[in-house]
């Protein structure tokens, strides 16, 4: 499939989409603590859907039966909220997304829950420092894999991480999930101009690399 190429106005409204998926961020911020079920995560962020009219594109996206997804520490990614509880000191990644007028907003980011390990805090750190080297590195002119080489000479930098290769970024826009396929890792593409795409999946979805793991 070739990268679908946004006007100035589509990308405004895709901003509303990445607006909603920003807000239901900030409000699994305000209530997540221990003790609560992983479901209970699952009815805030349909709330703040409904508030905005929006839809969400994750439930029922190949049958996934919820609004958001919450993998706790280990879990890379996808875990389905359900009567799990969430304790102090686990490390739990969000991934949610909307539907506004069409057009799709995606993205993910974890949290320390309560008084963490250090370790797991540094990790966060270096995985959320990565993503904006990652960023920076989307610009007029680089190839598409300057982005997965600068999140890789980032992280590998701080310590032992490693960077799980089978997962990664991805363009969006009246689909949740369209070309590019974009690399955590260094990985040779041939030369394309990145700017105006990404400035597109930025705005909407703020980008999704959280997938670094030890």
């Amino acid at each position: 499939m070739a990268i679908q190429i946004k006007t100035e106005e589509q990308i405004k409204t895709m901003r509303k989409a990445g607006l909603v998926v920003a807000e239901i961020h900030k409000a699994i911020r305000e209530v997540v603590k221990p003790g609560m079920m992983t479901s209970a995560l699952d009815v805030v962020a349909e709330a703040v859907l409904k508030r905005h009219g929006a839809t969400s594109n994750f439930k029922g996206y190949h049958g996934f039966p919820a609004t958001i997804c919450v993998s706790i520490n280990d879990e890379i990614v996808h875990g389905i909220p359900g009567d799990r509880v969430i304790n102090e000191g686990d490390v739990v990644s969000f991934d949610c997304g909307a539907i506004v007028e069409g057009w799709h907003g995606d993205a993910a980011f974890s949290v320390g829950v309560g008084s963490i390990d250090p370790e797991d805090q540094k990790m966060m750190d270096v995985c959320e420092e990565s993503m904006w080297r990652g960023i920076a590195a989307g610009k007029n002119g680089a190839k598409l894999s300057d982005i997965g080489h600068a999140i890789e000479e980032y992280t590998k930098s701080q310590g032992s991480y490693g960077i799980l290769q089978e997962y990664g970024g991805h363009g969006i826009g009246t689909e949740m999930h369209q070309e590019p396929h974009v690399w955590n890792w260094h990985r040779d593409a041939p030369r394309a101009t990145c700017f105006k795409f990404w400035k597109a999946w930025q705005w909407s979805s703020n980008c999704s690399w959280l997938c670094i793991s030890n």
